[in-house]
């Protein structure tokens, strides 16, 4: 299947109307319907509802639009590696993570690189470390950050010289808001908002986690994957959230605080990626400058 098609059909998926999609991929309406109804007959399904206003998408056009922007930017970013001047470094990186301060290291190095590669273009993604390997996993992404513990089997990876302190993310006038710390017996009763990453639980859960006891005995109200949005739950008093250190404002007129776990819990950072990778040229040179940070920290505790 050309590559060809599957930008016409994301053409017509994102502008909801065959002529509007025509003009946007400067081809004629005609020669657009029949290369999407050859594309529906080649697939043996529909893909599209023809309304009179607007075209929607089939359960089966859904899914076939997702996988045809997976393949669409892998394809585009395989081109931009490739198609760089060989007397200079550049291309493309990408580069996913959740919502933590390991950021700011990435941040650092990423700036060191580019004064030394100006032609190379960074990509962040935010997600957890489920999306973030999914996409490790398919291509998409080079790198990812994730927080320990984690399977890391299927890749190679990199401990971070940063870590993240978990604490409990609050109204000011809640409560706990008073208290110094936070330990378990405080939030037994509390409707909490927890992450949704898959290693939380076992982080925070089982011996010898912190709250030495099942998640099912807590009173989880609802689960997020990126904070701000959380923090948002929290501010209407929906709940308390089990979140990171330094990631949402609570300083000035904030209606929200955070209040470090007791005993203390902080959680290493890794970046990752997929073993066997044949990695480009950009993102080797990442890589290069990524371990050179990390080692410089270690001998001489670089910041």
């Amino acid at each position: 299947m050309e590559i060809r098609l599957l930008r016409y059909f994301i053409a017509v998926a994102n502008q909801q109307n065959i002529s509007a999609a025509a003009k946007s991929l400067h081809i004629s309406q005609p020669t657009l319907s029949r290369q999407i109804s050859d594309l529906e007959e080649k697939l043996g399904t529909p893909l599209l509802i023809r309304g009179n206003r607007k075209i929607t998408l089939t359960t089966e056009g859904q899914f076939f639009l997702t996988k045809a922007k997976e393949i669409v930017m892998l394809m585009d970013k395989m081109e931009a590696n490739l198609n760089q001047p060989t007397e200079m470094i550049s291309g493309e990186i990408y580069i996913g993570g959740g919502e933590t301060e390991a950021m700011s290291f990435i941040a650092k190095t990423l700036k060191d690189l580019l004064k030394d590669c100006p032609s190379i273009q960074f990509h962040l993604y935010s997600g957890d470390a489920d999306d973030v390997k999914a996409k490790l996993d398919s291509g998409l992404l080079d790198f990812g950050i994730i927080i320990e513990p984690a399977d890391k089997q299927k890749y190679n990876y990199i401990q971070l010289p940063a870590t993240d302190t978990w604490g409990i993310l609050m109204r000011k006038d809640s409560p706990l808001a008073e208290k110094p710390s936070i330990q378990p017996m405080d939030l037994i009763d509390k409707p909490l908002l927890i992450s949704r990453q898959t290693m939380v639980d076992t982080k925070l859960t089982g011996w010898p986690g912190w709250f030495g006891a099942d998640m099912t005995d807590l009173h989880v109200v609802g689960t997020y994957n990126l904070l701000y949005n959380a923090a948002h739950m929290v501010e209407e008093a929906l709940g308390y959230a089990l979140c990171l250190d330094k990631l949402i404002n609570t300083s000035g007129d904030s209606e929200l605080c955070f209040k470090r776990l007791n005993p203390g819990l902080k959680a290493n950072l890794d970046i990752i990626w997929k073993k066997n990778q044949v990695l480009s040229p950009a993102a080797n040179q990442f890589l290069v400058k990524i371990r050179h940070h990390v080692e410089k920290h270690h001998q001489y505790g670089y910041k």
